[in-house]
């Protein structure tokens, strides 16, 4: 079985991508917030990048942080994900990105539970939900 490459130019994102998620994948946008799809989900498994299908977040670590956007404490795994610091918006602010396909997935900020203090605030168009026993573990 050939390993299926990931796309790479703007018209191949397109191709795969629906238009919101191309937006704030690819053109580090965000969607309003309480309108994402998994905002409220109480849904188990592992939140994985729309674009090319990397673990990124599970939801035992998901909380209900009040921001209008899924909120994470931690990813499944720090190599899952890269920060920037993101200065748009006259503000200075760290973005999260997919550390596989480099997709904008949100933004980290330091007002989170325990135990980390962190809140990994994500748009849900960035985000598919799979259940862990369909779940690829490497």
């Amino acid at each position: 079985m050939k390993k299926e490459e990931m796309p790479k130019t703007e018209e191949e994102w397109k191709q795969k991508l629906t238009p919101e998620q191309f937006r704030i994948l690819r053109k580090k946008g965000t969607e309003q917030p309480f309108t994402g799809k998994y905002n409220d989900s109480k849904e188990k498994g592992i939140f994985v990048c729309a674009a090319c299908g990397g673990q990124l977040f599970s939801s035992d670590t998901k909380y209900d942080s009040g921001s209008g956007w899924p909120s994470f404490y931690e990813p499944v795994s720090n190599d899952k994900i890269e920060e920037k610091i993101d200065e748009s918006m006259n503000m200075s602010r760290t973005e999260v990105l997919c550390s596989k396909c480099k997709g904008h997935l949100g933004h980290k900020f330091n007002d989170g539970p325990k135990p980390t203090g962190l809140r990994y605030c994500i748009n849900s168009a960035s985000l598919d939900l799979k259940s862990k026993d369909k779940v690829k573990t490497k």
